[in-house]
């Protein structure tokens, strides 16, 4: 594989999960680490993502709250704006955090009433701008790399909630691996904010469809519904209709 080609591959890896390792990254294309250390450190001088130990994080989720230059940006704004439709008044709404879940915060209709939980910098900073919102922020320490805050006691918090909502911002999802990511972490968060919500909605763009990454979050079944950019009656997402899970 070529220079160009693997850098190419890797830009949309980092983009499409955040953030990536470069141990995966060595196995996905059959090269050295240290072939991939050359790269990501060479990318990161062009500012094409931010270099850390053991891999890489995208710059697109780095930068301002305000920045329009974020990975597949409409489809976001898309998937946002059909899962308000799942939001009514009087609702307490649990949300991770990510790009798709910062623009579910902006999308929010200006007279919804209802209560969000989020463990998101980002997200509770959008959600505050809305009128009839009220806000809860579960603090502890920051991850550098999702922007959400981790750690013991905010697994505690949320256990102590019972949502009616928890919109998942989703690193890979399949039939076979259900929600999948590579952040133990945040794993620990999600399964607590899963466990204590009636449903569950997954928040993915097209892209991270049928991709599985290294830690699980929850077996598939546990969805209650799955929002992407993709009209409804897709075939691509027929297999996950199948299951018995609400496809918008």
């Amino acid at each position: 594989m070529l220079k160009k080609e693997r850098q190419s591959f890797i830009l949309r890896q980092v983009n499409l999960h955040n953030k990536v390792l470069s141990v995966d990254l060595s196995q996905q294309m059959d090269v050295s680490e240290d072939t991939i250390r050359r790269d990501l450190n060479e990318m990161a001088e062009q500012g094409k993502l931010i270099k850390v130990h053991g891999g890489a994080l995208s710059r697109s989720f780095h930068l301002s709250i305000a920045s329009d230059n974020v990975y597949a940006l409409n489809s976001k704004k898309h998937i946002a704006m059909k899962a308000c439709r799942l939001i009514k008044d009087g609702m307490f709404v649990l949300t991770t955090g990510g790009t798709t879940i910062i623009e579910l915060a902006k999308a929010l209709p200006p007279e919804l009433s209802a209560t969000f939980i989020t463990v998101s910098l980002p997200a509770a900073y959008e959600y505050i701008h809305h009128p009839n919102i009220e806000v809860i922020f579960l603090g502890d320490r920051i991850s550098r790399s999702s922007q959400i805050s981790v750690g013991g006691s905010v697994v505690s918090r949320i256990k102590g909630i019972k949502a009616d909502l928890c919109f998942l911002g989703t690193n890979a999802i399949d039939l076979q691996h259900g929600i999948t990511d590579n952040d133990w972490e945040v794993v620990e968060v999600k399964k607590a904010m899963i466990e204590s919500s009636d449903q569950v909605v997954s928040l993915a763009i097209t892209e991270k469809l049928n991709t599985a990454q290294r830690i699980k979050v929850c077996d598939i079944t546990r969805i209650s519904t799955l929002v992407t950019e993709l009209d409804p009656d897709d075939l691509l997402l027929k297999p996950y209709q199948e299951t018995g899970i609400g496809i918008l």
